[in-house]
């Protein structure tokens, strides 16, 4: 249990970070590899299948 809720607080914390790298990216840039904003939820959290 005290194992999950480590996973789950990294995990939680890598979607933060991979959020405002993203996020800090131009729209440009975002568009240079493939992605616009409304995307960077759904990448950062591995979700995305565009």
């Amino acid at each position: 249990m005290l194992l999950s809720l480590f996973r789950m607080i990294r995990a939680f914390r890598d979607y933060q970070r991979n959020v405002g790298e993203l996020s800090q990216l131009s729209d440009r840039e975002l568009a240079d590899i493939g992605l616009d904003r409304s995307d960077i939820p759904r990448v950062a959290a591995g979700t995305y299948a565009g």
